[in-house]
């Protein structure tokens, strides 16, 4: 603002509207910049996971060549190239055995959320000895002498 431009000679209504148009404008900055910010980082997840997908892809690729390479190197060892095979593909076996173990043992320390049932049965347990208070039936009302009462 210039030395004559100070806000003495503008009304109050004046001031007030410029006020909201600079704080309209610094919001609507600020959301920008939020959206800048994140569309740059979404764009590095994008990356990110794209290159774990790809590096998992080539890792399955890899499996079969390296598991080539294994019976090949044990069959150069002068066993037999059918008992290189069967040697490893045993030990791919007792390594999947060994994960499968592993992951039974996780799942058997999973417990029962005890706290839980306890409160939801604590909960049934009062909700049963609950009684419905009963209504009173208010004494010749024109509206409800209308309305015939079924027992459902």
């Amino acid at each position: 603002m210039s030395s004559a431009d100070d806000g003495a000679d503008r009304s109050l209504g004046q001031l007030v509207a410029t006020a909201t148009a600079e704080l309209s404008a610094l919001v609507h900055d600020e959301i920008a910049l939020a959206k800048a910010e994140l569309r740059l980082d979404a764009k590095r997840a994008g990356i990110g996971g794209a290159g774990f997908i790809v590096a998992g892809v080539l890792i399955l690729f890899a499996l079969p060549v390296l598991s080539f390479a294994a019976a090949y190197g044990i069959h150069n060892l002068g066993l037999g190239l059918a008992w290189s095979f069967l040697i490893v593909g045993g030990a791919f076996i007792v390594i999947a055995l060994l994960l499968a173990l592993i992951a039974l043992a996780k799942i058997k320390k999973i417990k029962k959320p005890e706290k839980s049932i306890a409160s939801a049965k604590q909960t049934a347990a009062v909700l049963q000895n609950a009684k419905p208070h009963p209504r009173p039936e208010p004494a010749d009302h024109p509206v409800l002498e209308s309305v015939t009462r079924t027992s459902a």
